[in-house]
């Protein structure tokens, strides 16, 4: 039988998270840290451009000593191109195992619905340290992954929760609260009610998925999902 699963994305970058998509790539599926989406080259294949990043920076450096337009630039910028393609791909392959794991063993999937747009934006302050942010936000692709998990899931007859990020990492799952000091650390959360304390991420996965399930119980019957055996060319709505 097909369970449900809980899907959270961890927004500040932790390398060690329990319930994260968007940048370590572990999926919070259940209670444990499960990596079992793609096995142990989970980690870096989510990533591919940070591990071609050296040679990507080689190559332009390259190119601009190159005099523009010449035939030696024109050559290397094609192994730049050839090089963003090789990137694209692995990470498109990585999704879609990911996302067909997923929805092959579960038969509804709660997500975070997260801002892509707005986690990304430059920053005034601290302008490297957010660089490096946005660039493993983007290279994980959390929008591609949700729109794979969208039309996987309707294909097997499963349902995409999407739930609001707000307090998500905050609101303690034993009593209730919710408050900014129950998260100490990146890593830890301990409620200033109950004390209750657990891994932040964890946290945030099992709020995902109450606040996922609470939405379908008081939602509409939602009407008869046809499986379709052509993949979407268009993005989710927004």
């Amino acid at each position: 039988m097909r369970q449900v699963v809980r899907l959270g994305a961890n927004r500040a970058g932790s390398r060690n998270s329990a319930a994260s998509f968007a940048i370590s790539s572990r999926y919070g599926l259940g209670r444990g840290q499960l990596r079992n989406a793609v096995g142990w080259r989970s980690r870096r294949a989510c990533q591919p451009l940070k591990k071609f990043l050296p040679k990507l920076a080689k190559l332009q450096r390259q190119m601009a000593r190159r005099k523009k337009f010449s035939k030696n630039w024109r050559q290397a910028k094609a192994c730049i191109s050839k090089l963003h393609t090789k990137v694209a791909n692995i990470r498109k392959h990585f999704l879609h195992q990911v996302a067909n794991d997923i929805s092959k063993n579960h038969v509804v999937v709660c997500i975070e619905d997260l801002a892509v747009k707005n986690l990304s934006k430059r920053a005034a302050k601290k302008v490297a340290q957010k660089s490096g942010l946005n660039r493993s936000i983007l290279d994980a692709s959390p929008f591609e992954l949700r729109r794979q998990l969208q039309y996987k899931t309707q294909w097997r007859g499963g349902l995409l929760v999407p739930v609001p990020a707000q307090n998500t990492s905050r609101k303690c799952p034993a009593c209730g609260q919710v408050a900014a000091e129950n998260r100490q650390s990146q890593a830890k959360f301990v409620c200033v009610a109950c004390r209750f304390s657990a891994h932040a991420d964890w946290v945030a996965a099992v709020n995902i998925r109450e606040a996922g399930l609470a939405s379908l119980a008081c939602s509409q019957p939602s009407s008869e999902v046809r499986a379709s055996c052509q993949e979407p060319t268009e993005g989710i709505p927004v």
